[in-house]
């Protein structure tokens, strides 16, 4: 039976190197930060020598994540343009749909050579599908090819997968959850494949829940499979978090699917956000992706979180943190590995039965699941992204101040996901089947990401300028004292290439304006990202800062904060 560390462990051993890994990303934050002030008095030659390194590495990085995001771009961008719908129709017979997209692309090449009142611009869009089908005929005849070589490389058929949606909830009202309801009953995919689940909590006011339930329930009877709606009672050692809500509710659903003796294997298990609204093509690219893949048991999948849902109603502050964490996921979405699942996902309902689902102990719920998957297969295991968007709600309170304070609180609890690193480590370390290589791998890139989370804003920002404040006469006479400011200011400027692009790219992605604001708010739009300087410290490493603290010193939350959600009239 497959056994995942416990972070609560009351086991001696085992509690010592959960607290030695604890302390470890926030002795790594602590020492940069408290060092750069010490060695600024003692050693500001070193401290401005490493500073201007510094300023070069993360103009490297800023580079290369722009580099990338401009290609995750591009693939989402085709991604809307395919119809996956009729790929899922038409791949369980590979060699048949070899010979179709083969006439297709014929009959384009035909209609092309053959068109000579064409305009160049009809011409280029004609060459371009022909390429695109081209490629994609490539990609058929290997799934033919292993479908046919391999029993085991066999293709599902898309009539006989399910799909169960789940929406936890605590305290969200129906008119929040009611979108992403919607947005499932309009998927271009059958109605009658669906399995709605509403995780609700028993700490939510019984009135409320019950009034949201049944309006819900009322208000899509007979558009699903069925709708199906739990309340967790917290137990035990089990915490107010998200992670316990979903496992309850799986529970419930395990015992549901075998009653009615529906394959496991078959079924696929979104958990999403209850805010999210998915585009209409997710769930046909989805069943594509799983019914083609011989590896499916061993994928999550993720669609690229878009914070679409309110952006034009919240403020400058917030829009230009969740625009940031759009562009992140991009980034990520482009990685062969490193990327992990976040917010609303998408995992084959079989392996999450085999690794018990999440635990009940722990704030982060959405990462920690792949996490446990990916020690459960020896670290043979990935995220498979899916190029097309699921739009989310970003913060938005009564108030400017209150929404600003909500998204502070809202990234300490996303940073709060350094809680991973220790049961990561006491996971896959003892587990001699996944390479020495891989395992660093895995330590580096927790570490590196959450260390840079947590400083590079606040040494570009702040501690940049240490050596000349502290330096002393000696060193500020020092041709180097002279011009540190002007190699930074310098530097810096050839670092706000990465932030053009992602004004760029963020225009380019956002939803059309409504009509209730004025050509005005798209002027606020470009002004917002003068606050980053601002921001990036405050909103961005302040909250990782703390997150990493109160783990260093074992001072835990005790629940998972739950955003407030609204919507402006």
């Amino acid at each position: 039976m497959f056994v995942f560390p416990d972070p609560k462990t009351k086991e001696p051993r085992a509690h010592y190197w959960q607290r030695v890994m604890e302390i470890i990303p926030g002795t790594l934050t602590w020492v940069t930060i408290l060092g750069m002030f010490f060695f600024s008095f003692f050693l500001p030659v070193y401290v401005a020598i490493f500073i201007i390194i510094f300023d070069i590495y993360w103009i490297y990085r800023t580079v290369f994540i722009a580099y990338y995001s401009v290609e995750g771009y591009n693939r989402l961008k085709q991604g809307k343009e395919i119809d996956w719908w009729e790929r899922c129709q038409n791949i369980s017979d590979p060699e048949k749909y070899v010979k179709m997209i083969a006439e297709r692309v014929a009959q384009m090449k035909e209609s092309l050579a053959g068109c000579d009142i064409c305009s160049r611009k009809e011409r280029r869009i004609v060459k371009k599908e022909i390429a695109r089908q081209a490629a994609y005929l490539k990609e058929v005849e290997v799934i033919a090819k292993s479908a046919k070589s391999s029993p085991g490389n066999e293709i599902l058929d898309w009539r006989e997968i399910v799909h169960v949606v789940m929406l936890p909830t605590a305290n969200e009202p129906a008119e929040i959850i009611e979108p992403a309801l919607q947005s499932i009953a309009d998927a271009n995919f059958p109605n009658q494949q669906f399995i709605i689940l509403l995780a609700t909590e028993e700490r939510e006011l019984e009135a409320a829940r019950m009034e949201k339930v049944n309006y819900l329930k009322n208000k899509f009877a007979g558009v699903f499979a069925d709708f199906l709606v739990t309340t967790h009672i917290v137990k035990g050692d089990e915490i107010k978090a998200k992670g316990s809500n979903a496992t309850y509710a799986a529970n419930y659903l395990k015992k549901y699917l075998e009653e009615k003796n529906i394959d496991l294997k078959k079924v696929v298990f979104s958990n999403f956000d209850c805010d999210s609204v998915a585009h209409p093509q997710y769930f046909a690219a989805l069943t594509y992706e799983y019914i083609t893949d011989p590896k499916r048991l061993q994928r999550s999948y993720q669609p690229l979180p878009m914070y679409h849902n309110n952006l034009w109603d919240t403020n400058a502050f917030v829009r230009v943190i969740v625009t940031g964490s759009s562009f992140w996921h991009i980034f990520q979405s482009t990685r062969d590995e490193g990327m992990v699942t976040f917010s609303s996902h998408s995992e084959p309902f079989d392996t999450l039965c085999k690794v018990n689902f999440w635990p009940l102990n722990m704030i982060s719920e959405d990462s920690i699941i792949y996490w446990k998957c990916f020690s459960y297969y020896n670290g043979d295991y990935k995220v498979k992204p899916i190029y097309l968007p699921i739009s989310l709600d970003a913060v938005l309170a009564e108030t400017y101040w209150k929404t600003i304070k909500n998204q502070y609180k809202q990234k300490r609890r996303w940073a709060y996901g350094i809680e991973n690193f220790p049961v990561i480590m006491r996971a896959i370390v003892p587990n001699k089947k996944i390479s020495l290589g891989k395992k660093i791998q895995v330590a580096f890139e927790m570490l590196e990401g959450h260390h840079s989370w947590a400083t590079a804003s606040v040494i570009l920002a702040i501690l940049g300028w240490l050596p000349l404040i502290f330096g002393g006469d000696q060193f500020n006479q020092s041709v180097l004292a002279h011009n540190l400011p002007f190699i930074t200011r310098y530097l810096m400027t050839l670092a706000m290439m990465g932030l053009v692009v992602s004004m760029s790219l963020s225009f380019l992605l956002m939803p059309p304006r409504p009509k209730k604001y004025s050509r005005w708010r798209n002027v606020y739009m470009l002004l917002q990202w003068a606050l980053v300087p601002i921001i990036a410290p405050f909103l961005g490493s302040m909250p990782a800062i703390e997150s990493q603290t109160r783990l260093m010193i074992g001072k835990y939350f005790g629940e998972f904060w739950v955003t407030d959600k609204m919507r402006k009239q």
